[in-house]
């Protein structure tokens, strides 16, 4: 029983080259837990890493002046999957990350699956040895590649790149080069590429500087009550975080269950899916919700499909059915926020994000809790 439940209504090696870092050593796009980022603009970004990315935007035109574009998701996008935003390290006040961060030693051992030969040039100053190099800090920087953009961006009078705020700014001259527009998705490729050179690390980088910049895009609140104001804050603060089959609770994210009826598992993921979300964020309001997403249906005021989503108003839940007008065959749920958009935990694979309402197929109404 409590399965059948669950399947009807829980939503739901290259070398690197010239390249500046050692990325091709390092699993790509790892998660983990973080804390939520200032505004909730970002929910996997520590604050401190936030700051130092939106920092490094602000003081980027007085070391290159001719660059243009350039904005913290980007930031953001390199150090996602340099070094999970170091996450685990503890992230100082003026930005100095303890334990500092080592990539693999590239003295062609095949460690991390690396079998290039990078000669020590620091004196392990920066990747603290002499055999060879490794890449530092939080944006995985070759001490030789750091000899050449490394910056002081928090007045200390040291270009440091294991502190958060010099990293940044040395990443975002780096990207910038002699003059890009990063505004411009041709030559924004062109700077990650540069940074590593492999299609898929490329790849990778666009797709959560595309994430970061949805979240930085916050729906305007202000004409909401304040009940309403804190299902939506609190959903929206999630943005970023990873879909788990099963996962999410009044308390927030958790791990998952298997299997959705694709066979994927959120046994291993931390995380919400659609109805454990909705369940968070309205618990924050102090209402109790079921926990799937069929039964959350039958709370509240009902909005019939029929009239529309036009009907709907922030702070609404939003449904969908593979049989619209049967609320048996709801199998997921969103959270309206205006203007054609939803907080929504679309999928496995996806993570917390803001959809529009017609993202999902068989739109089947709402229900106003509040």
């Amino acid at each position: 029983m409590v399965a059948l439940l669950l399947f009807a209504a829980v939503c739901c090696a290259a070398p690197v080259g010239n390249a500046i870092s050692a990325y091709v050593a390092l699993k790509t796009g790892a998660q983990g837990d973080g804390g939520i980022a200032e505004g909730g603009s970002a929910a996997d970004i520590p604050p401190r890493m936030l700051t130092a990315y939106k920092k490094a935007v602000q003081q980027v035109g007085k070391h290159a002046p001719k660059c243009r574009g350039m904005r913290w998701p980007i930031l953001a996008g390199i150090a996602k999957v340099e070094s999970n935003h170091a996450v685990g390290r503890n992230i100082a006040g003026n930005g100095d990350i303890r334990p500092k961060i080592y990539g693999v030693l590239l003295n062609g051992s095949g460690a991390g699956g690396n079998t290039s030969v990078f000669p020590d040039t620091d004196g392990g100053k920066w990747d603290g040895t002499a055999q060879a190099e490794r890449a530092v800090g939080p944006f995985q920087f070759l001490p030789s590649t750091w000899d050449s953009v490394g910056e002081d961006a928090n007045g200390d009078k040291q270009a440091d790149p294991h502190n958060a705020d010099d990293a940044a700014l040395g990443a975002a001259l780096y990207l910038c080069g002699n003059g890009r527009d990063l505004a411009k998705r041709s030559q924004l490729k062109a700077s990650i590429f540069q940074y590593n050179r492999s299609n898929a690390y490329v790849s990778n980088v666009l797709g959560w500087i595309d994430q970061y910049t949805a979240a930085a895009k916050d729906p305007d609140l202000k004409d909401v009550s304040s009940k309403v104001r804190t299902v939506l804050e609190a959903a929206l603060s999630q943005r970023g975080v990873p879909y788990s089959w099963g996962g999410g609770n009044a308390s927030g994210k958790s791990y998952g269950i298997c299997c959705s009826p694709g066979g994927k598992s959120g046994a291993a993921i931390k995380g919400f899916d659609c109805s454990g979300l909705t369940l968070y964020a309205y618990a924050k309001a102090g209402i109790r919700l079921p926990r799937v997403a069929a039964a959350q249906a039958g709370v509240g005021q009902r909005i019939p499909a029929r009239l529309g989503t036009n009907a709907l108003k922030p702070g609404d839940l939003v449904f969908y059915a593979t049989a619209p007008g049967r609320d048996a065959t709801i199998y997921h749920v969103g959270i309206y926020v205006g203007s054609g958009q939803m907080v929504n935990a679309p999928r496995p694979g996806t993570v917390v994000r803001l959809d529009a309402v017609n993202a999902m197929s068989g739109y089947a109404g709402g229900a106003r809790l509040l």
